[in-house]
């Protein structure tokens, strides 16, 4: 599908915006200026972009604990989202979320998930709620390969096929559960076949590609409209870190990080595709760039100069109240 310039320069900027979030996050990490574990997305911002560029603002959606390139694919803010990282006042969930519990229900963004598998069970939910209100809305939930193998995942699937419910399972198999390869973890060897046994179609796209992952995604999410009930998409990827900070990769290949960078980094992909075509310049992703390294900077002084949460707000937000 033809995208417009305005389109173009949206999905590069949010891919860089991911991208340069996820860097400079390496680095404050490595200050030690940011608490608790973070698992970095770098690597994957295609499928986020991919996917999130075909939805609406009312599409609700549910992340992982690899989370932070989805919320800002959603729209989630920036900022917010540095100072919730951080632990800061003013944060999306006040401080009191981190890296993996970012969450904005204005976005559409139901949350991040530190529990593997634990949100397709709260997107079928949200999609068998929209599809009884007659919205035309869909819902879509996040997993990696790892994810896949929970029982929770399996129960959403079938659920989704008997209730016709719209919503898309999108499958990142950047290849590693934690530290182990899908190739062992997954008995059958064949994710895409075992999620089509459930009933559903499975539209496969190379997630370092974000035109064929906004290809594919829009199948699905056409057929989550039109009332033809759940979806599955695949995208194979890598991630350029560990599954957290700190992971030493001992389960790598010798260079393999080294020729992940070289061959499926999706930005120079991109880059290469609309200069090529004579659809973006050098020079307006070039503009792009300064603009976002300035965002990102301004993020993390922002974050980093913002005060603590109030003593006051322990217990507010714990519990919802009727």
């Amino acid at each position: 599908m033809q995208l417009s310039r305005d389109e173009l320069l949206r999905a590069y900027r949010q891919m860089k915006i991911i991208r340069e979030f996820e860097e400079r996050l390496h680095i404050e990490i490595g200050r030690g200026e940011i608490p608790g574990f973070t698992h970095l997305y770098s690597g994957q911002e295609a499928c986020a972009v991919g996917v999130c560029e075909n939805l609406e603002i009312d599409d609700k959606m549910v992340s992982t604990h690899r989370g932070h390139g989805h919320c800002i694919a959603k729209g989630c803010d920036v900022k917010g989202m540095m100072k919730e990282i951080y632990g800061k006042d003013g944060g999306l969930c006040n401080g009191k979320g981190g890296s993996m519990h970012i969450a904005d229900l204005d976005q559409g963004m139901l949350g991040a998930n530190g529990i593997v598998g634990g949100g397709p069970p709260l997107a079928v939910g949200a999609a068998i709620a929209e599809r009884n209100r007659g919205t035309g809305r869909v819902a879509v939930s996040f997993g990696g390969d790892g994810s896949i193998n929970q029982g929770t995942v399996f129960e959403a699937m079938n659920l989704a096929v008997v209730l016709k419910a719209p919503v898309i399972f999108v499958i990142e198999n950047n290849h590693y559960s934690e530290h182990t390869h899908y190739s062992y973890a997954v008995g059958s060897g064949d994710i895409v076949g075992r999620t089509k046994a459930f009933g559903m179609p499975v539209f496969e796209a190379d997630g370092s590609d974000f035109f064929a992952v906004y290809d594919a995604m829009k199948e699905a999410v056409d057929r989550g409209r039109a009332g033809e009930g759940p979806s599955a998409l695949y995208l194979p990827i890598v991630r350029f870190y560990g599954h957290v900070e700190g992971d030493p990769q001992n389960y790598r290949g010798p260079d393999e990080t080294k020729k992940n960078r070289e061959t499926m980094d999706c930005l120079p992909k991109f880059r290469q595709r609309v200069t090529e075509a004579a659809l973006l310049t050098n020079e307006d992703l070039d503009k792009i760039d300064e603009e976002v390294l300035a965002l990102i900077d301004e993020a993390v002084a922002e974050a980093s100069a913002a005060p603590l949460p109030p003593m006051e707000m322990l217990y507010t937000d714990v519990y919802n109240e009727y």
